[in-house]
């Protein structure tokens, strides 16, 4: 007899190769020693929270003694926390937003699920530029869509824009943007979403649809270069920005987000718009956003970990992997490397790689063989000491 539907039982099957490579690297640390693994597999912060942090949680706590402090609150979000994400993503963004405008979530994954709940019907469409994060099947899958991959330029991870136009049809809804971009660390470029308007402003226009850009930005303050992050709400008129603080303030475990929809949208479409997400955010059981995690981010919307010492781990990321004749794209921002791996079979790597207890998680896992993903959220210790075995690694499958 089945236990599970067939969507579940398919997704088990292929269960997540990253959270496997995790899981192997808890079963080796046990053998080894967690000082003698070295575990590049998941992008889960290492780094403690901003003090602020702390402090924002020891207040929290004086006040939880009062009657209803951490109870219901509207589905959105607390009006306090909405108003002032507000007033922090309109400097971001460029844009000015209301507080009506802006939605809590419980995280990134929870935002977009929640959008796709909202504006997908059964067999529509979703594209993003593959390779991509892994998750984004299930979460389109999970509200009856198909998501539709657009092979990016191969290496440097740059928008192909024929592929998105070959991607485009009467069933597509809409397109996700994650930048800067698990696995590959590209942050895209004005130049390419003035393309990319182009190309969707006219299928809109063909196919009679709104369809929908939703930029995916847990990793907008890992920006390495300085670089300028483009707002999708410059380019696309029918436009959400969704993102969390588990990178920026590391709190993966509270699962905190938020969803920010275009204010350039009629007083209308934004009632509409927003009455659904905010319908979806209650029906699909996630009710409201932590209420502490809340709490917490009208202390410290503003405050982030430290930049440099993510940007101290790239650079010893790189140098090992220059020392072992591994090719790379430099990532501009978030905290991965998206490496060829010197076999065409990346798994012939990880395993090589797996042998001197070293954890990385093959390329096919995103949607582009040939290649390996390596977290640099680690103590920069630990990256360097895996120095000898990627070199050994990336020797043998060269031979």
């Amino acid at each position: 007899m089945q236990m599970v539907n067939s969507q579940i039982k398919k997704q088990l099957s292929g269960s997540s190769l990253i959270r496997q490579m995790f899981e192997k690297g808890i079963e080796l640390k046990k053998i080894h020693g967690e000082e003698n693994v070295y575990d590049f597999s998941l992008g889960n912060p290492d780094l403690p929270p901003p003090e602020s942090v702390g402090q924002s949680l020891y207040h929290i706590a004086e006040e939880a003694a009062k009657p209803f402090s951490l109870g219901y609150m509207p589905n959105a979000g607390y009006p306090e926390v909405r108003a002032k994400l507000a007033e922090h993503l309109s400097r971001e963004q460029g844009v000015a937003l209301e507080a009506a405008d802006c939605i809590m979530t419980c995280g990134a994954a929870g935002g977009l699920n929640v959008v796709f709940h909202t504006i997908l019907e059964e067999g529509d469409e979703v594209i993003t530029p593959s390779p991509y994060f892994v998750e984004y099947d299930s979460y389109v899958a999970n509200h009856g869509g198909r998501l539709v991959r657009a092979e990016s330029v191969d290496f440097t991870f740059d928008l192909d824009l024929d592929n998105f136009a070959a991607a485009i049809n009467e069933k597509t809804r809409a397109v996700i943007l994650n930048s800067p971009h698990n696995p590959t660390g590209k942050i895209y470029s004005a130049a390419e979403y003035t393309r990319l308007a182009e190309l969707i402003e006219a299928a809109e226009k063909k196919y009679s649809r709104p369809i929908f850009v939703i930029a995916d930005e847990p990793y907008r303050f890992l920006n390495f270069e300085g670089v300028e992050i483009p707002s999708v709400f410059k380019f696309f008129r029918h436009s959400i920005v969704g993102g969390s603080y588990s990178k920026s303030l590391s709190l993966a475990g509270e699962r905190i987000g938020y969803l920010a929809i275009n204010p350039a949208l009629s007083a209308e479409e934004k009632k509409e718009l927003s009455g659904g997400l905010i319908l979806s955010n209650r029906t699909l059981g996630f009710v409201n956003a932590p209420a502490v995690a809340q709490k917490i981010l009208l202390d410290c919307l503003d405050a982030t970990v430290d930049l440099e010492i993510y940007r101290k781990r790239r650079n010893a990321m790189a140098k090992i992997l220059d020392d072992a004749n591994i090719k790379y794209s430099m990532p501009a921002g978030a905290f991965y490397f998206f490496a060829q791996s010197p076999v065409a079979d990346d798994r012939i790597f990880v395993d090589a790689l797996l042998k001197e207890r070293i954890l990385a998680v093959p390329g096919g896992a995103f949607g582009r063989a040939g290649y390996i993903r390596l977290a640099f959220c680690v103590d920069e210790k630990t990256i360097l000491a895996a120095a000898g075995g990627m070199k050994r690694a990336a020797a043998e499958c060269s031979k």
